[in-house]
Parts: structure tokens; C-alpha cells; sequence
């Protein structure tokens, strides 16, 4: 298990702080570019929980995301919202999405988001 980089956790305990939800960051993660900003999880959580709950067949899952608590010490994940997957010159998907990638698989970052226009 590697450790976290101490600066991208600090940026992620602001974010989940609620001080701002406009940080736009690109990471690395496996071989995969996500660009995007970031989200407090509470916010993410409950953002993915109505997607689910709109979902005629996936609606079951929604309380997963609703019945989460807070977590004692430092964020383990980057919480994504209108974020993509850069894949050649495309991002996927096109109107972005929610994306939950945990701090230590994080390969490589950097401020500020990517997108093709």
C-alpha cells in the first residue's frame, strides 16, 4: 500500500470542509486521465443517490449513498462531479459524471480541469 500524497489530502479536507466545491483537479489513476471538480462526499453521496433513485431498476441501491455517515480523520477519496474520463481527443461521458477515486491509487495530479471544445 503506498501513502497518500499529504498535499492532495489536504486539498481533499477542504473540499470536504464545505468552504468550496470549485476546485477542479486531473488526476492519474491506473493508466486513466479524470478531470473534473470536486465534490464533499456528503454532496457526491447524495447527488448519486437521486440518479439512483430516478433509476426504475437500480433504485434499491440509492440508500447505500443516503445512509452514509461521516468519517473520522483525513479523506481516502477524491470526489468527482462534472468529470470526465479523457479518452484520446474525447472526454467520456460528454456531460460529465461522478467519479469516487481513492487518494492513494492517485498516480499523478494536477490543478485544474482538461476539456475539448
Amino acid at each position: 500500500m503506498s501513502k497518500p500524497d499529504e498535499l492532495l489530502v489536504d486539498i481533499a479536507a477542504l473540499v470536504e470542509s464545505g468552504r468550496s466545491n470549485q476546485m477542479s483537479l486531473t488526476v492519474v489513476t491506473n493508466g486513466a486521465v479524470i478531470t473534473g471538480r470536486l465534490a464533499p462526499e456528503e454532496v457526491w453521496s447524495r447527488r448519486v443517490s437521486e440518479v439512483l433513485t430516478d433509476s426504475a431498476h437500480l433504485g434499491e441501491f440509492s440508500a447505500v449513498f443516503t445512509e452514509r455517515t461521516g468519517r473520522d480523520g483525513p479523506p481516502t477519496h477524491l470526489h468527482f462531479h462534472v468529470a470526465r474520463i479523457l479518452q484520446g481527443t474525447v472526454g467520456i461521458p460528454e456531460t460529465g459524471g461522478m467519479y469516487r477515486v481513492a487518494i492513494e491509487d492517485v498516480d499523478a495530479w494536477t490543478v485544474g480541469d482538461f476539456s475539448y471544445h
